[in-house]
């Protein structure tokens, strides 16, 4: 097992369909199996409704959580949304909580098997479920793709029985006569009253608050700025139409007393229309699906859980033995006092009331990610890069926190006090164990006329961030790389040199903004924080308003450069001005730049260089460069490329070559391309690849 580590990386191995997995096996168990009679009960028919309206109100929830997750892919996603945007303080309250709100909610998932399963087996319930912890365990240790694996499997099975399910209660329906039906089992629609209906969707809201549990593992999700938000959608998409349709098929197959009082409502159901199935087994699909959405939901929460405590752990607010990351990329620790959380509350425990006194708090949560969008974006910190932004800002987030308000009252005083409880614990835990440990602040500090400044910690994190997400297609790096001017330094150049000559070429390089602008705004506004002074590099930059695209010299200086900033020689400069309108463009450049100037002989490489087309090949990013064969005599001009992708070396019987418009090509000849992600994979698919 590794050391302990902050800077430990989880493999990112999650694709769209695992998204879609964890969020729709998060929501669809208790909520569909076991609640239906419970919430018909309190709303009569509207239940169908209240499903729905549930279904509306969080999906705020669901674009700010994509939002924040986008631009924060980190283990523990809550938790670390709400530390960074609200402080340590509601960090520890909101990670704390809802680690220990999902526990519950896991445990009781597997518990609530049992209704299900005693209708075919006979099995002691807690020795079943504990089982079911410790293989979920092994699962997770050896790696979140083997875990979302069976969430796939688990969540495909859940998915076409309750299909099949829905299709055969609706024929049910239109054999019994739509109309009638409709108007016999639907009318009077609210026979308990408004108050009632908001009551219900207060009852199933939670059954939809599971839809953010990808937010733990956004840190694995490949992709994660599509992958997020469009598994989210397809996840809540999916599950309110299975709601929605099936609750419809249960008030209309059912009798009102029946359901009401119904805890295995979907086996009721599938009793009446699945008969012709041979001996029992419609009971028995509807028993295997049960199985699978229980077991899918113990399975997301111990996967999601234990990340939180990870994130926790790694911000210090937790001992920093839960920071270490297993041989499979997984964190061993975390998952291991999850899984024995979870024990401890299925043996010691009445799960069922204690999971649904979380809930509140699982709700209060979800207001407090809605506000966390709002605390960001008015931080106006220009590394807060999201690659998915929410649509109606703020509007859309005001409704969400104005849902949760109106919601909470209904669940009762008692869970009120219970979230009280649980946030106590947190103020506790952070005075008397972290509050030394820690001293970051949060966004929130630099909207109230910036207490004390800037939050400098989160805006170091956020960058850290860009780092490690990389550029987005239409961000130019290699085209910057590739017009960049590149100065030779000699041993007895100074730094003042090397800034006349940069501010020269700056000058010729764009419309003329002036030598004496340029030194004056490189004094005031220069921006060194991205600069790795202990290996020999310097990445200064600055943004005018006068400049209106991005302009890089490159300084080569083999026998070192002594800067005002660095207590060693530097080797390698990079000094890049941009336009004052694209800060967050600006910012992704920059990253990409030091990320690549820090991989493992850069500097070595950089020093030996010999001529400039080597140097701009080491700042290349890989990943924006594809090498192909040319297939027969032609230009450069000729090839006709895809738009933003360009020839930037021509290699011809071992020579290369720095092309232009009308420089031949020979079949055979090696061409280097450079350009955007999807442009280069339009070259990929029309050329033969070296």
């Amino acid at each position: 097992m590794a050391s302990p580590s902050s800077n430990e990386k989880l493999a990112k191995t999650l694709g769209l369909k695992d998204v879609f997995a964890i969020s729709a096996g998060a929501m669809i168990s208790s909520g569909f199996f076991l609640l239906p009679g419970i919430a018909a009960a309190e709303a009569g028919p509207s239940v169908v409704l209240a499903y729905f309206l549930a279904s509306v109100l969080v999906l705020p929830a669901l674009l700010s959580q994509a939002e924040l997750s986008t631009a924060m892919p980190k283990a523990g996603g809550t938790y670390y949304i709400l530390d960074r945007s609200m402080g340590p303080i509601v960090g520890t309250i909101g990670g704390l909580g809802t680690w220990l709100a999902l526990t519950l909610k896991s445990s009781f998932a597997l518990i609530g098997m049992g209704a299900y399963l005693t209708l075919f087996i006979d099995l002691p319930m807690v020795p079943t479920a504990v089982g079911l912890v410790i293989l979920f365990t092994l699962l997770n240790i050896f790696g979140a793709k083997e875990t979302s694996s069976l969430q796939v499997f688990l969540v495909a099975v859940l998915l076409v029985v309750l299909v099949g399910f829905t299709a055969f209660g609706l024929l049910e329906v239109q054999r019994l006569g739509i109309a009638e039906t409709t108007g016999e089992k639907f009318t009077p629609f609210m026979p308990f009253g408004f108050e009632s209906l908001l009551g219900t969707i207060g009852l199933v809201y939670v059954s939809y608050a599971g839809l953010t549990k990808i937010a733990s593992v956004s840190e694995e999700v490949k992709q994660p700025e599509r992958n997020i938000p469009l598994g989210m959608l397809l996840a809540l998409g999916v599950t309110t139409l299975v709601y929605v349709l099936g609750v419809y098929v249960l008030v209309a197959v059912l009798e009102a007393d029946t359901l009401y009082a119904d805890l295995t409502p979907i086996a009721s159901a599938g009793a009446v229309f699945l008969d012709w199935m041979p001996g029992a087994l419609g009971t028995g699909l509807i028993v295997v699906a049960a199985v699978a959405a229980f077991a899918s939901t113990g399975n997301a929460g111990l996967l999601s859980a234990s990340r939180d405590f990870l994130a926790m752990a790694r911000d210090r607010l937790m001992p920093d033995r839960f920071t270490q990351i297993g041989k499979y990329g997984t964190p061993v620790p975390a998952i291991l006092l999850t899984s024995a959380l979870m024990i401890f509350f299925i043996v010691g425990f009445d799960t069922e009331a204690v999971a649904k006194l979380a809930s509140a708090f699982q709700l209060i949560v979800l207001g407090f990610i809605n506000l966390a969008v709002i605390v960001m974006r008015e931080s106006r910190l220009e590394s807060y890069d999201p690659d998915f932004r929410s649509p109606f800002y703020p509007w859309i987030q005001l409704v969400g926190i104005g849902g949760v308000l109106i919601i909470i009252p209904e669940m009762g005083l008692l869970s009120v006090l219970f979230s009280g409880g649980l946030a106590i614990l947190g103020i506790v835990w952070y005075i008397y164990y972290a509050s030394d440990r820690v001293s970051r602040s949060g966004a929130f500090r630099t909207i109230l006329k910036r207490l004390g400044g800037p939050a400098k910690q989160l805006d170091q994190d956020l960058r850290q961030i860009m780092k490690e997400k990389g550029l987005r297609s239409d961000d130019p790096y290699n085209e910057i790389v590739w017009d960049a001017h590149i100065l030779q330094l000699d041993p007895s150049d100074t730094w003042d040199d090397f800034l006349d000559e940069a501010f020269t070429h700056m000058d010729e390089l764009q419309e003329p903004v002036g030598e004496d602008v340029l030194r004056k705004a490189f004094e005031e506004r220069t921006d060194i924080s991205w600069t790795p002074d202990d290996q020999g590099i310097s990445l200064p930059h600055m943004r005018l308003s006068s400049v209106d695209d991005f302009k890089l010299v490159m300084g080569h200086a083999p026998h070192g450069l002594n800067t005002p900033n660095a207590e060693n020689p530097v080797y390698a400069v990079f000094f890049m001005v941009g336009p004052d309108d694209r800060p967050r463009q600006h910012l992704r450049i920059m990253a990409a730049m030091a990320d690549k100037s820090e991989e493992e002989g850069f500097v070595e490489a950089w020093r030996e260089a010999g001529d400039e087309e080597t140097l701009r090949q080491l700042l290349f990013r890989n990943e924006l460069v594809v090498e192909i064969e040319a297939p027969h005599n032609t230009t450069v001009k000729e090839l006709k490329l895809p738009e933003g992708c360009l020839v930037s070396y021509v290699y011809h019987e071992g020579e290369m070559t720095t092309p232009g418009g009308d420089t031949p090509v020979h079949e055979g000849d090696t061409l280097v391309i450079i350009g955007s992600q999807e442009g280069l994979q339009r070259v990929r698919e029309q050329y033969s690849t070296v």
